[in-house]
């Protein structure tokens, strides 16, 4: 298990953004624009058949980027995620075998979840960094600062229905370590491969500010 934290990878980072790829040949230009706009920490996610192809490429032609996979659901796809470069994983739940590929997996991982009890599980297996999913549908900002009182140890990436007017107010929670959205990644602009509107909104989610719990 890798004693590096996500949270970590890329300090300061307060929007890691999340990314379907429908073809591998936009994943370079996309990296290096969320990463000119002040977002480096890249979640690919394992939906489209070009996912992994788009993690190789972001892996070996934008150094800048920290790239990860997200959507990640089984102990095949851990190694298929490692293998391609991938430098974090990101799941949307978990159970005993996906996360114990995970921890073999030597990357920093987060475990999704979305109940106080998962999170109680995951904390008693010596894990404290999570994925929150889906944010908004299973609480959002008063369901994460309930868990803070009892269960302070626990650090999350809440991620699923995140706006620029909601970030804030999750940046700001002290159990909060960055946000997961793709609003910076609208279809419009993918399909049209316009990379500067990429850009420009990344820099407007990397403006948003440092989580507190940094």
């Amino acid at each position: 298990m890798s004693s590096t934290s996500v949270f970590d990878l890329a300090p300061g980072c307060p929007v890691v953004p999340v990314v379907v790829i429908e073809d591998a040949a936009d994943a370079v230009p996309l990296a290096r624009a969320l990463v000119a706009g002040g977002l480096p920490l890249i979640e690919v996610t394992l939906r489209t058949p070009a996912a992994l192809d788009a993690v190789r490429a972001i892996a070996a032609e934008v150094p800048e980027a920290v790239v990860g996979a997200g959507t990640v659901v089984s102990p095949a796809g851990v190694a298929d995620a490692v293998g391609a470069g991938a430098r974090f994983l990101v799941s949307p739940g978990w159970t005993e075998g996906l996360l114990g590929a995970m921890r073999d997996s030597g990357v920093p991982f987060l475990p999704g979840v979305s109940t106080a009890s998962e999170v109680v599980a995951l904390l008693e297996r010596g894990v404290s960094d999570m994925k929150f999913f889906p944010a908004e549908a299973a609480g959002g900002i008063p369901y994460l600062t309930s868990l803070a009182g009892p269960l302070p140890r626990a650090r999350f990436c809440p991620t699923g229905g995140i706006s620029p007017a909601s970030a804030p107010a999750y940046l700001a929670l002290p159990n909060v370590g960055c946000v997961g959205g793709t609003w910076m990644l609208p279809p419009d602009a993918l399909a049209a491969r316009d990379w500067a509107r990429v850009e420009s909104l990344a820099r407007g989610a990397a403006d948003l500010g440092v989580p507190v719990s940094r």
